[in-house]
């Protein structure tokens, strides 16, 4: 899982991602793209790594990438073209827009305007996707003219895209046309900018903690507001002392967590656990709809290859029965098979044979 922090030069994209990933603002490589893995909150996880006290717990984490900053003034556009191939292997995109005024940090255009910055933004996206769509329906048309190979191929491919152009041109992101399943598959490789899930972040100022974003994207999977300059410095005090500074600016959490889940949530994942005797408690994170083959494959390739049967049980039964033992005595341990849907918060034990 991987996701790309985007936004405007000046709007705290990189305060945002040290926010998120606790990395110091003076450890990152400048000019470079700066990668770093933050773990998803997980309280279940918690809860078991109390219940079975293994030697270890692992989370499921998510990659999230700072891009470069671009040079203000350098290109019409956001940067975005100078990062494409990054942001097309990308699996949602954290957008960041300034609502904060500062005399000491110019704003982007002269204006503090999230709302303008955001209709820019998806202006770019589009645009991106338009001009790669139309590439590709080009070459499909030739290739078909010149009556080769795999032309039932070539002709649905083809159709979807004109779809899919047809949308673009209307200004309508991908995500609210392209179909699941087979066509969401087809399209995978060219990893459309406006196919992709988005969180947005309204970077605030420090008296506005508290209220309401100053704007609602009706697009985003989520839209939260976060000080960032604050939180980049919260998430690096000793926790016995964030506290305080915390309850003083009135935040109850700090919003890692919240930017972190969102993301998770947005990509459509779930997360299913294992006990592997006293040694780990583990959340894996899966596609929503994932079976237990496929489960058991995310674990190990030997697992999907030699399925026999998930030994499942839900969290929520698991907590309820104090334990393994007592969930067994209690017929609560169902024996799935390898078409079982995964649900989330399935604690899994893999029967397999290889």
């Amino acid at each position: 899982m991987r996701v790309s922090v985007v936004g405007f030069p000046y709007s705290g994209k990189t305060s945002v991602f040290c926010a998120v990933t606790g990395i110091p603002r003076d450890h990152l490589r400048p000019g470079e793209e700066n990668v770093a893995a933050v773990k998803v909150p997980e309280p279940r996880l918690d809860f078991l790594f109390e219940m079975f006290k293994p030697r270890r717990k692992t989370e499921a984490s998510i990659d999230f990438v700072d891009l470069p900053g671009s040079v203000e003034g350098a290109s019409e556009r956001a940067g975005l073209s100078r990062h494409m191939p990054t942001l097309r292997q990308s699996d949602a995109l954290l957008i960041v827009l300034r609502a904060f005024r500062s005399e000491s940090v110019p704003a982007h255009g002269d204006r503090v305007d999230c709302a303008g910055d955001l209709r820019q933004l998806r202006d770019e996206m589009l645009l991106a996707d338009l001009e790669s769509c139309s590439a590709r329906v080009e070459k499909l048309e030739k290739a078909i003219a010149k009556h080769g190979r795999d032309q039932d191929q070539l002709r649905h491919e083809l159709g979807v895209l004109l779809r899919c152009r047809e949308a673009l041109e209307s200004e309508r992101p991908l995500r609210e046309v392209v179909e699941p399943g087979d066509e969401e598959k087809l399209l995978r490789s060219f990893g459309f900018l406006t196919q992709k899930p988005v969180v947005v972040v309204v970077n605030i100022d420090e008296q506005d903690i508290g209220k309401e974003p100053p704007l609602r994207d009706s697009q985003a999977a989520a839209t939260l507001a976060v000080c960032a300059p604050l939180e980049a410095e919260l998430i690096l005090l000793d926790p016995a002392d964030r506290g305080a500074f915390m309850a003083e600016y009135g935040i109850q959490a700090l919003a890692r967590n919240r930017i972190v889940r969102a993301c998770f949530d947005a990509l459509g994942m779930i997360c299913f656990f294992t006990a592997v005797g006293s040694e780990e408690v583990r959340a894996w994170a899966i596609p929503a709809g994932s079976t237990a083959v496929e489960a058991a494959g995310k674990v190990h390739s030997d697992m999907a290859r030699g399925f026999i049967r998930a030994e499942t049980i839900s969290f929520d039964d698991l907590r309820a029965a104090g334990s393994l033992r007592q969930a067994k005595a209690t017929n609560k341990i169902r024996q799935e098979p390898r078409h079982y849907i995964v649900q989330d918060g399935d604690v899994i034990t893999f029967k397999f044979s290889v």
